[in-house]
């Protein structure tokens, strides 16, 4: 699901042609897993975090600070924490092993490119293309400004939604697909811990629609309960 600051599978041609503005999912019955249970709803890995902190604090907006200098930093925060976890799964994560980008209940995520075409990828492809164009987003002056007395541009908060959407997508994948690695490698716990921050602070700044979290409802209830 691409490295930490490369992602050699989409080439900067296909960058520009991939455009997430028409992201979209479809059913199909195909999925990477294969099993009829959740393993990571069981009660002995729902309830482990790496720590277990005030969460409201945490999504909350200081007092004092621009609503989208909040949401800004905590882009970039997640684009770090979330790159980096799946780039300790990316050994797993290979388009023999993960031949389409699927979260639960045969969910398909398709690329759609600007032209309105729908682009079958494979999973690391697909989170290459994803973490590629969140990177260069963040990147861009024009989109997350960084120079002080700078104006961030109309539709900031539309762009913000996207990316969370591929927050959101990308650790789906790692729950659905490659929970079994992820318990292997004692990392459930802080999976679990960013999972639910991710959702809470999309929960308190409305970055999410209902039906884009459905599949993963049943993990977030569990989750928030422990919260």
């Amino acid at each position: 699901m691409g490295g930490c600051h490369s992602y050699p599978s989409a080439t900067k041609a296909d960058g520009k042609a991939l455009q997430p503005s028409a992201i979209s999912r479809e059913k199909q019955g195909i999925n990477n897993n294969n099993l009829e249970e959740r393993p990571y709803l069981q009660q002995q890995y729902v309830c482990q975090r790496i720590t277990h902190m005030d969460m409201l604090t945490l999504i909350s907006l200081p007092p004092g600070v621009d609503k989208a200098e909040w949401l800004a930093s905590n882009t970039v925060a997640f684009f770090k924490h979330i790159n980096l976890f799946s780039s300790a799964l990316s050994e797993f994560c290979t388009p023999t092993t993960c031949p389409t980008a699927c979260g639960p209940d045969n969910t398909v995520y398709v690329w759609t490119d600007d032209h309105g075409r729908k682009l079958k990828c494979s999973a690391p492809l697909y989170f290459d293309y994803a973490m590629s164009y969140i990177q260069e987003l963040l990147a861009d002056e024009d989109v997350f400004p960084t120079k002080s007395g700078s104006v961030f541009p109309t539709g900031f908060v539309f762009l913000v939604q996207k990316v969370f959407l591929l927050f959101f997508r990308t650790l789906s994948h790692i729950y659905w697909s490659h929970y079994g690695e992820t318990l292997a490698l004692g990392l459930h716990p802080h999976l679990n811990t960013l999972f639910i921050h991710l959702m809470l602070f999309c929960q308190q700044h409305a970055l999410l629609e209902p039906e884009d979290t459905e599949p993963m409802q049943d993990l977030i209830t569990a989750l928030g309960q422990q919260v």
